[in-house]
């Protein structure tokens, strides 16, 4: 419950404001960290710390070219924390296999696919040409935009209901 709870209200956060609050965060780490305390001891803290670390480390390159945000690296660290760092590899696929199903049934439901893939191509170009990393996304609330905290709840579903 407290990994469905995490989750979902990092969603609702992040749908209504385009952000996930940082005292959001700090609650579920501290949390997290509680319950992994409450259930192993020491050796449930340091298992906390590595699984909140993987994230960071894995996802912070995605930061870096703001693919994805910070707020989604923080929901996947105090979810990591839980979950331990074997079982947050999954989800971060999992996230991303249903963020890919998501973009791909937008990409061929609402935009042009040569528009889009244009759009890509130009943003290459750009980095490539000034040597620096832009935002990928376009500014705004636009259909293009998912919000990231919608398939990282999803992945949390599926772990929770047993699949990884």
């Amino acid at each position: 419950m407290l990994l469905l709870t995490i989750a979902g209200v990092s969603v609702i956060m992040d749908l209504y404001s385009m952000k996930v609050k940082n005292n959001w965060i700090l609650c579920s780490l501290l949390a997290g960290a509680g319950y992994c305390f409450w259930k192993s001891g020491f050796a449930g803290l340091i298992r906390f710390v590595s699984g909140a670390l993987v994230p960071l480390a894995i996802l912070g390159w995605m930061f870096y070219f703001r693919m994805l945000g910070p707020g989604d690296i923080k929901v996947f660290c105090a979810l990591g924390g839980i979950m331990g760092p074997a079982k947050i590899l999954w989800c971060i696929w999992f996230s991303f296999l249903c963020g890919a199903g998501i973009s791909l049934a937008l990409l061929i439901c609402y935009t042009d696919v040569r528009k889009r893939m244009s759009y890509l191509a130009a943003y290459l170009a750009e980095c490539i040409r000034t040597g620096r990393p832009k935002p990928y996304y376009k500014k705004g609330n636009t259909l293009e935009n998912i919000h990231f905290t919608v398939p990282i709840f999803m992945s949390v579903m599926l772990y929770t209901g047993g699949l990884y």
